[in-house]
């Protein structure tokens, strides 16, 4: 048996890679930009100048603590036309257009210099001052005012371009350029340039940025005329050592002692990274939420085994009695009733001023008795009243389905030679159905209870909301509303991970329930 439990360990390895590459590719390919979403949450103070000031310094932190500044994996297939170091770039749709520019001219070094270029010009728009540029093209004008016998003279301006028109031309023309390093369409990027060209040639206070502007037109050119597109159908291997997929994996941080701060121990460690809505970790996060809709699981499982399997050994031993017709019957009218049903039946019920109120209506515990420091007793005693009709809600559907196995299990156990055996041999019919049919019979169950590991961490969407409990359902449910991708991969890597987990456990208890499995 240890022989086989290794053997199975080793071969759950490239499993659970898989489910970590995974995972890995749902997290990268996501949409949506992290750096954006946690950059705006981190820059919420702080008046706007200090904010446009340090967002660029913000979005560069982000990305280093995120290992977002590293190539993707330890391997890139990639073409000759491509740059190995495209990954530092940090506006996501950069990089992505620069990629296609690359591939569609097959030479990376003139789409750096178009690239840099564009750069160039838009750094320009940085030394613009409107309010000088509006000074520069405005004039004194010296107008007489008659007052009465008096004549006074007074100085105006007499403007050549408003304030106005001097700022929409700035930010029109800067976002052209901005799009420009998103555009990768030749035909759209001639005509923008072309439009650009207009637009400087119609606004002469912007004449000093010409010099940049030419130098963009003459980098594309060079662009167009020295393509090789032949290089995009040659193959390249690169190899990167650290890598976005090992940062995730494995980390930053030393395997042994405690991590420092702004460093990452790893998905390997336990740690998934930190949640796109409020910035905590998303291991915290987890934790606090499982224990919650574990408990529930746990006992609501086990209360559906503890019932349902002595339903259908009684309901197999009794077959097509009245007891077998009519506790099928019940069971199934309560499988076909929806949980969220049952469970606002139960509120309106037993929580409900109007009627009984015999139980709370929502929550886990009452923050305003509840304390830490109690001991374990009187932890429960307090939940215990807040647990009594979600349990009931979480257990009621398992009986039908779990008494209707161990029903057929049973039933065909019971039918076999080895049953008729013990019958001949003058065993009475107790130890006959408890101790010989019972535990040929737990198979089916076995492979039901293998599922129960990746379910506890998902927890019940329905009724965590409708009981307003602070477990793992509605944890999930939220980070998909909110695109939380941390804690939605995380999520789905842990619930892998249990999957295999619950595999391994099934096949050891196959051979502890049934002596003729054997595992070599």
């Amino acid at each position: 048996m240890f022989k086989y439990i290794l053997k199975r360990l080793t071969l759950f390895i490239p499993t659970l890679i898989m489910i970590s590459l995974l995972a890995f590719v749902i997290s990268i390919n996501a949409p949506g930009d992290p750096v954006e979403r946690l950059s705006k949450s981190a820059n919420k103070e702080g008046t706007a100048s200090e904010q446009s000031g340090s967002t660029k310094k913000i979005k560069e932190e982000i990305r280093a603590r995120l290992g977002l500044d590293l190539p993707v994996f330890y391997i890139s297939l990639s073409t000759w036309s491509d740059c190995d170091t495209l990954y530092k770039i940090a506006d996501k749709a950069q990089q992505e257009n620069l990629l296609k520019l690359s591939r569609q001219y097959g030479n990376w070094s003139a789409v750096s210099n178009y690239y840099h270029t564009l750069l160039g010009l838009l750094a320009a728009y940085d030394s613009l001052n409107v309010d000088q540029i509006y000074l520069q093209h405005s004039s004194f004008v010296l107008n007489e005012i008659k007052e009465g016998d008096s004549i006074r003279m007074d100085t105006s301006f007499a403007e050549k371009f408003s304030k106005n028109e001097i700022t929409d031309a700035k930010n029109n023309t800067s976002f052209a350029i901005l799009s420009l390093l998103e555009t990768y369409n030749e035909k759209a990027i001639v005509s923008k340039l072309d439009t650009l060209e207009n637009d400087y040639k119609k606004a002469p206070y912007l004449a000093h940025l010409n010099p940049e502007f030419i130098e963009v037109k003459k980098a594309f050119e060079h662009l167009k005329t020295t393509a090789t597109p032949w290089k995009t159908y040659l193959p390249k291997l690169i190899f990167y050592g650290n890598n976005q997929y090992h940062r995730w994996l494995f980390g930053n941080a030393p395997w042994f002692g405690e991590a420092q701060a702004g460093q990452l121990k790893g998905v390997l460690r336990g740690d998934f990274g930190i949640s796109y809505i409020d910035n905590q970790p998303v291991s915290d996060k987890i934790w606090e939420k499982f224990k919650v809709s574990f408990v529930f699981i746990f006992l609501s499982i086990l209360f559906a085994y503890i019932i349902s399997i002595p339903i259908g050994i009684y309901a197999a031993y009794k077959k097509g009695s009245k007891f077998d017709r009519i506790s099928s019957i019940v069971l199934f009218v309560m499988y076909s009733m929806p949980s969220f049903f049952i469970g606002t039946l139960l509120l309106y019920t037993f929580a409900n001023p109007d009627v009984l109120v015999w139980f709370p209506e929502s929550g886990f515990q009452d923050p305003s008795l509840y304390k830490e420091d109690w001991g374990i007793f009187e932890k429960m005693a307090h939940h215990w009243p807040y647990m009594v009709l979600p349990l009931i809600a979480y257990t009621y559907g398992s009986f039908a389905f779990l008494s209707r196995i161990m029903r057929v299990g049973m039933i065909d156990v019971m039918g076999q030679d080895f049953i008729r055996t013990a019958r001949a041999k003058g065993l009475n019919e107790k130890t006959v159905v408890l101790k010989h049919a019972f535990r040929n019979s737990l198979l089916p169950i076995i492979t039901v209870f293998a599922n129960i590991f990746p379910v506890a961490i998902g927890g019940s969407v329905i009724i965590e909301v409708i009981f307003s409990l602070p477990g793992m359902g509605f944890e999930t449910f939220s980070a998909i509303l909110n695109y939380d991708y941390p804690m939605i991969v995380a999520i789905f890597t842990i619930s892998g991970f249990l999957t295999v987990i619950g595999y391994l456990v099934a096949d050891i208890l196959y051979a502890v329930v049934d002596i003729r499995i054997s595992y070599h």
